[in-house]
């Protein structure tokens, strides 16, 4: 495939300052509406973004400083953002799977599936098929464990390149957006496929605060022309 996120990612991290993602223009608010707040994140626009050039034959901008608001490469950031959630489905997905227990939940003879199994069964699979095919593949990450939709930003978003296999432990290959240029080589997720019932142990270096990975699954993408970013 040849991707190397030192070569083929953003020279900046997903460390953007307190400042809105978009503002909604209102007639009579010369500034408009602020919506959300960057610092926590851009993720799934970087992720998105960074496909998206490498689909087209792209290297990323060589500018290793956050990209300022308003800017060419900022909106393409947020709208990607905001299509990486697929809404509303891939928010419901999100919020679905940090609900799910770790392990399969068996009453009165039904089962319910924990995350371990939904990862392993059905995501990994659809993930595998992508690299196997020479395509990148987005993965949404489950970090939370909660009820609460409050804490859905606990979650993040991460670029699949490349994976190996050893017995059933595998060992996926990735870009993180939080990880500094220098060791964005170095980031993985390991897991074993020998029980999906569970618990399934995820260890891996992504840098979300010290945070576990619970599981993840395949993010619905579709490409999208990146001429507006900037050479």
């Amino acid at each position: 495939m040849g991707f190397r996120p030192s070569e083929c990612a953003f020279r900046f991290t997903n460390s953007f300052p307190r400042q809105p993602v978009l503002r909604a223009r209102v007639m009579g608010l010369g500034s408009g509406i602020p919506i959300g707040d960057a610092s926590r994140g851009l993720c799934g626009g970087m992720v998105f973004a960074v496909r998206d050039l490498f689909e087209a034959g792209r290297k990323p901008p060589s500018d290793a400083t956050h990209p300022p608001p308003g800017s060419p490469l900022y909106r393409y950031l947020v709208r990607r953002l905001f299509q990486s959630w697929d809404l509303p489905r891939g928010v419901l997905r999100y919020y679905e799977l940090q609900r799910a227990p770790d392990t399969d939940v068996v009453r009165k003879l039904r089962r319910r599936d924990g995350l371990g199994r939904i990862t392993l069964v059905d995501e990994w699979p659809r993930v595998r098929l992508e690299l196997d095919s020479g395509r990148l593949a987005p993965l949404g990450i489950i970090a939370a464990r909660s009820r609460d939709p409050r804490k859905l930003g606990l979650n993040h978003q991460v670029l699949a390149y490349a994976y190996e296999l050893r017995g059933s432990t595998i060992t996926v290959r990735v870009y993180d957006p939080n990880t500094p240029l220098h060791r964005a080589d170095d980031v993985e997720i390991t897991f074993d496929t020998a029980d999906p019932a569970g618990p399934v142990s995820f260890t891996h270096n992504i840098a979300i605060g010290g945070r576990p990975v619970r599981g993840f699954f395949h993010s619905a993408y579709r490409w999208s022309d990146p001429s507006p970013i900037p050479a």
